[in-house]
């Protein structure tokens, strides 16, 4: 739009005409005057319509909250006894002198900003994606994701595009949607990027990508989703798994780092703080964590195979109080609870060198050194149950030599939430899939 003027420098414009455009955000009559708040994507203005000037009022008084307007007006300076201290604008007002309606809105199920329970946010999505504490939560991820890729760019990884469509299952098992293919064939929408990422190394040795993943498992809760996005890398030339979590813990630092300097507001409208991370993120053997938790808690751990939800509530809950982080390593899991292609060195067997890393009592990421040697691989995978010819694709970066690598996976929308303490994963995706839904309620 042309000699448009962003609401966040109205400040530089005091004393002359200027034009914005955005939605009406509220409006309220006081007395002969109107006065409407203005939003743009960079902020809001409030606007004055004075009787003295007749159209102005008359069109003023028609509008509702979220039309779309374009306004020329007057950039003033508000009077001393009514400056907004610290708010954006506080100091000036916008007296208009022309309106021109862009378009109108029908009737608005609630307010926007009015606290709604989870399912009706879900249902209007298209209306509360508006809401200042939805474009709050996106606005952060966006930078979660511009500084995730910064971090892995800085420490030599080069970026690229994952399919989502695939030949087979590439975790080897979790449930996958199925797709109609061309030639009667079944294709599958990818539930992890890993055998790409792995095939990357052999280009470019250090390999990351941000992907789309989807799971069909019949899961309900706060934590699980049908469609997620990934954070992931693989890196080759590595002796053992801590140097996939060495880059990690320098992605989550820097991301964490970059998130804080520039979203504090956030933070604060969020009751939330910076996370707290130590120049070492705390490792835990998964047998250390749960004799802790024992301990600290006086609870016997149920599985001692993995962690379940609350061993990875309370060892963070442990990891705040007396090591000052947020995250927490776990490492040193059964092999046989890992997926197929996790190496175990046979002089640390039955255990793995996978790791998991939580956050604020949550899983967000899940990494291993891989099996690179190709006999190992096609005999584990035959030892899982599985048929090495579905997986001659992906195996024949490993008959063509594949160093020992490993890698991680952290999931955003996990990531985003805890960074904002939200409740359920679904608040931080902006358009959730899940058992119940994909937009409206599958039981409309």
């Amino acid at each position: 739009m042309q000699n448009r003027t962003y609401i966040k420098d109205l400040k530089d414009h005091v004393g002359k005409e200027i034009i914005v455009a955005g939605w009406v955000d509220v409006r309220r009559d006081q007395g002969k005057m109107v006065f409407f708040d203005m939003r743009d994507v960079t902020g809001k203005v409030q606007c004055v319509a004075l009787p003295s000037r007749a159209e102005v009022i008359e069109k003023a008084k028609t509008i509702r909250p979220e039309w779309v307007l374009k306004i020329t007006g007057l950039v003033n300076k508000r009077p001393a006894k009514n400056v907004k201290a610290g708010v954006l604008n506080g100091e000036v007002e916008l007296e208009v002198t022309m309106i021109e309606v862009l378009s109108g809105a029908l009737d608005l199920p609630f307010e926007l900003n009015e606290s709604v329970n989870l399912d009706t946010y879900l249902d209007n999505l298209p209306y509360t994606l508006r809401s200042e504490r939805t474009k709050d939560i996106f606005t952060m991820q966006s930078t979660i994701l511009e500084a995730y890729r910064s971090s892995l760019r800085s420490q030599g990884f080069t970026e690229f595009v994952a399919p989502a469509l695939v030949g087979g299952d590439a975790e080897g098992g979790a449930a996958a949607f199925k797709v109609d293919y061309f030639k009667d064939k079944i294709a599958f929408l990818a539930t992890s990027p890993q055998f790409y990422k792995q095939i990357m190394v052999g280009p470019f040795e250090r390999a990351f990508t941000v992907a789309k993943i989807f799971r069909a498992e019949k899961s309900a809760t706060t934590r699980h989703l049908s469609e997620a996005t990934c954070l992931d890398f693989e890196m080759g030339f590595i002796e053992n798994e801590s140097e996939p979590m060495k880059v990690l813990e320098n992605a989550i630092k820097d991301t964490v780092r970059t998130v804080g300097k520039m979203h504090q507001d956030i933070f604060t409208r969020f009751n939330s703080s910076v996370p707290e991370i130590p120049e070492k993120i705390p490792v835990f053997t998964l047998a250390e964590a749960q004799d802790l938790i024992t301990k600290e808690f006086n609870r016997t751990t149920e599985d001692k195979n993995d962690m379940s939800p609350e061993d990875e509530r309370q060892i963070c809950e442990y990891a705040k109080k007396n090591l000052k982080s947020d995250f927490v390593f776990i490492t040193r899991f059964p092999t046989k609870k890992r997926a197929f292609y996790t190496y175990e060195d046979p002089k640390e067997a039955p255990f793995s060198r996978g790791f998991d890393l939580l956050f604020r009592g949550l899983e967000i990421n899940s990494g291993a050194q891989r099996i690179h040697n190709y006999e190992d691989l096609v005999r584990r995978i035959v030892d899982r149950g599985m048929d090495p010819s579905k997986f001659s694709y992906y195996l024949q970066a490993f008959k063509y030599g594949m160093p020992p690598h490993g890698g991680s996976s952290t999931g955003l929308e996990r990531f985003t939430a805890r960074m904002l303490e939200l409740v359920n994963v679904k608040e931080a995706t902006s358009f959730p899939r899940d058992m119940t839904r994909i937009d409206s309620r599958l039981s409309e």
